[in-house]
């Protein structure tokens, strides 16, 4: 792995995201076969914090004591990322410090000038604009439950959104197709479309929930309002009734879909219990390998 950061799937190669991926079964296996996979000893991962986050603190802190490393947590009070100080001030004294540095932030421009100015690799953790992380999580999910991606239809039904963004500018590269439905106005942006399509993927979007899913091998779906949004949530709810994820959508999926969302699922918006909680979800294995993909990450880029 030449590459120093990780900020956004449109600079991986097919090359590099297969070998984050196989990297990921790998760590995987050796995890759960009881095999001690140390690369990162004496190592340390500075987490920053704009957005709390159950899922994105827990896995890279415990991804990093399974590396063998140290993660340090910096809560959004802690350094005030361009508020008390800089950003280019903060990425220099940390590249003092740590061997990596992950943010979890409101705009992407920041995780931007994070990697401008450090010295050490710099981590997505989410951005506005993308969720690498979250999305290479779910290539592993998907790797693994359908023994393949190239060829497969994911239907994603909801916001055009950062997680969106991210399956736009990675998964299109693996040959995975795209259906997407999204209320009017709530679509991704037009440019990441055009990049995505330049990949040579297949890409069909409409504001028909019914139509996206037909046929398809994946159902996707993430809240309505993400975090930072929630003066808008009410408009949001009232733009996105027709979108849930419930039994009826999935009758008109191929029998064997399986149910994908990064969670936190707000049940009865976008997605019902049932169907979250249902034999043909995959929510819990795809909360893991959001594990054992940022263990994948951070090996290759700090080891």
């Amino acid at each position: 792995m030449k590459r120093k950061d990780l900020i956004s799937l449109c600079d991986c190669s097919a090359e590099e995201l297969w070998e984050f991926l196989e990297t990921a079964k790998q760590l995987k296996i050796a995890h759960k076969s009881g095999q001690s996979s140390r690369p990162l000893a004496g190592r340390t991962l500075a987490l920053i914090f704009q957005k709390p986050s159950l899922r994105t603190r827990v896995s890279f802190e415990t991804g990093m004591t399974q590396l063998g490393g140290h993660a340090i947590y910096l809560a959004p009070t802690d350094i005030k990322l361009g508020q008390r100080e800089t950003t280019e001030d903060i990425a220099l004294v940390l590249s003092g410090y740590v061997d990596g540095i992950m943010a979890r932030v409101f705009e992407h421009q920041v995780v931007e000038d994070l990697a401008r100015y450090a010295t050490v690799p710099v981590i997505n953790g989410l951005s506005d604009l993308e969720h690498p992380c979250q999305v290479l999580g779910d290539l592993l999910t998907i790797w693994e439950l359908k023994r393949r991606i190239a060829g497969l239809k994911l239907a994603w039904i909801g916001d055009g959104n950062n997680v969106l963004h991210s399956w736009l500018s990675g998964a299109s590269k693996l040959g995975l197709n795209l259906s997407l439905a999204c209320p009017e106005g709530f679509e991704p942006e037009a440019e990441i479309i055009e990049y995505a399509k330049a990949q040579g993927t297949q890409i069909e979007l409409s504001h028909d929930p019914t139509e996206a899913v037909r046929g398809a091998d994946l159902l996707y779906t993430d809240v309505w309002a993400s975090m930072g949004e929630e003066a808008i949530a009410t408009q949001k709810r009232q733009a996105f009734q027709g979108f849930q994820v419930n039994d009826e959508l999935l009758a008109l999926a191929d029998p064997e879909a399986r149910v994908l969302h990064c969670l936190p699922a707000h049940y009865g918006d976008e997605i019902t219990h049932e169907v979250a909680h249902g034999p043909q979800s995959a929510l819990w294995v795809q909360a893991e390998n959001r594990l054992h993909a940022q263990k994948a990450i951070m090996a290759l880029l700090m080891g």
